[in-house]
């Protein structure tokens, strides 16, 4: 992880003071290379470019000029991956600190264990975010190299037949076996599949299907618009709408992402986003 920007907001310099040590501090123990800057006016974030900005901002509500959350909202326009942690004496804004997507909302007085909580999982987000954006980096020259390989492909009478033949091409349904009937199941309506005691379980937009089934034949199936996120679940990457290092939350329901399969997830996902651009 290369060295994180964090930034302390507020317009009290004994406290900043306070928490730029307390913070150095906890960086140093947990081994993270860290470069703290202080500011007493929210308006000087505001002024900051590309990598001047903060990847870590702890910011006071109630400062003289704009508040702390009327800087948040400008803030998320310019620098939409800063982790943002409110730190106030009150707690009503707690809400609104929602609407801005803050990372964490601290409430003043509070404890060396609770900021050592709050910036551990900070300092971890960040590492994720990091993760994230060298897949997508991956991701590009991937797709760089790809299309300049199909590109050649089609300068040549191989390539012309296959995209002519549309070989290779995932199968827009697949037919499930219960009860001695036959089912046709689009692709495009799988929003999840899930398996449990040698059942698999088709969460549709119609509705829910259940056969005897195995996952991993299910995948096979399926194509590169599916991902298998956990041992049990296998997701339709078209109705993801947010996630994180441990859940899925799709149109309907959410599932687990395992670990190991986090980073391939992202990775399958973001190629995804690629390919409907594409389109």
């Amino acid at each position: 992880m290369k060295t994180v920007t964090i930034m302390v907001c507020d317009d009290d310099r004994a406290l900043q003071e306070i928490l730029r040590n307390k913070i150095e501090k906890m960086c140093r123990e947990a081994e993270v290379s860290c470069r703290i800057v202080c500011c007493d006016s929210g308006e000087k974030i505001l002024d900051l470019r590309g990598e001047e900005a903060p990847d870590i901002l702890f910011l006071d509500i109630q400062m003289p000029g704009k508040s702390g959350m009327e800087i948040a909202e400008e803030l998320r326009k310019q620098h939409g991956d800063t982790i943002l942690i409110f730190v106030t004496a009150l707690s009503e804004y707690v809400y609104e600190a929602f609407d801005v997507g803050a990372f964490h909302y601290l409430v003043k007085p509070f404890s060396d264990d609770k900021l050592k909580e709050v910036l551990g999982k900070a300092l971890r987000q960040y590492e994720r975010q990091q993760e994230i954006a060298a897949l997508r980096r991956t991701d590009d020259s991937i797709r760089a190299g790809a299309d300049g390989a199909d590109r050649m492909m089609q300068d040549t009478g191989e390539g012309r037949d296959r995209y002519r033949s549309g070989q290779e091409q995932t199968p827009a349904a697949i037919v499930v076996k219960r009860g001695g009937i036959s089912t046709r199941v689009l692709l495009e309506d799988i929003i999840y599949a899930e398996v449990f005691n040698r059942k698999v379980m088709l969460h549709t937009t119609d509705g829910d299907i259940e056969y005897y089934g195995k996952l991993t034949e299910l995948s096979e199936q399926t194509g590169e618009d599916f991902c298998r996120t956990h041992r049990a679940y296998l997701v339709n990457l078209k109705y993801v709408e947010k996630y994180n290092a441990t859940t899925i939350w799709l149109e309907q329901g959410s599932v687990l992402v395992s670990k190991k399969k986090y980073a391939e997830f992202v990775r399958r996902y973001m190629q995804y986003i690629n390919r409907k651009r594409s389109r």
